[in-house]
């Protein structure tokens, strides 16, 4: 897991081969401005909007996940973004199958830690990174960049 900001972006490019254009594209727009929805980026690089209101530790915990295929690149645009966290290594208490679809496997462990984001902030999650995102009080606005592994 990565924790910065979109202003030292340019610190991760040669981490993956994707790296570069996902932060380029990501610093290139107007997150603000930018509608709800799904947008494609590039091959092997897609991204989608949300604005929702926070939830709490315990309601983003039913969440707690994790993907094989693809890296989350999570950017807060607007409002706090509290998540929660563990090493997959350490989680004991798979939910259910991995979802090959989805690209996605549910956990029933508890977070270790949790941090928060503002705007302009970003977190990387790779597949070991087990998190449950979107913890905090009124509208929070991301953009999660799914990057294929």
């Amino acid at each position: 897991m990565i924790i910065d900001t979109l202003a030292n972006a340019e610190k991760y490019y040669g981490l993956h081969k994707n790296f570069k254009a996902a932060f380029e594209y990501l610093n290139n727009q107007n997150l603000e401005a930018m509608e709800v929805g799904k947008y494609d980026i590039a091959d092997g690089l897609n991204a989608g909007v949300t604005e929702k209101d926070g939830v709490t530790a315990e309601t983003a915990a039913q969440k707690f996940e994790c993907h094989n295929k693809n890296i989350d690149i999570q950017v807060c645009i607007s409002g706090h973004e509290t998540m929660g966290w563990k090493p997959r290594t350490d989680c004991t208490q798979p939910k259910g199958e991995y979802n090959n679809e989805k690209d996605v496997l549910f956990y029933a462990d508890a977070p270790d830690m949790h941090f928060s984001l503002k705007g302009g902030q970003f977190v990387i999650f790779y597949p070991d990174d087990v998190h449950a995102p979107m913890i905090g009080e009124g509208p929070i606005k991301k953009m999660v960049v799914k990057v294929k592994i």
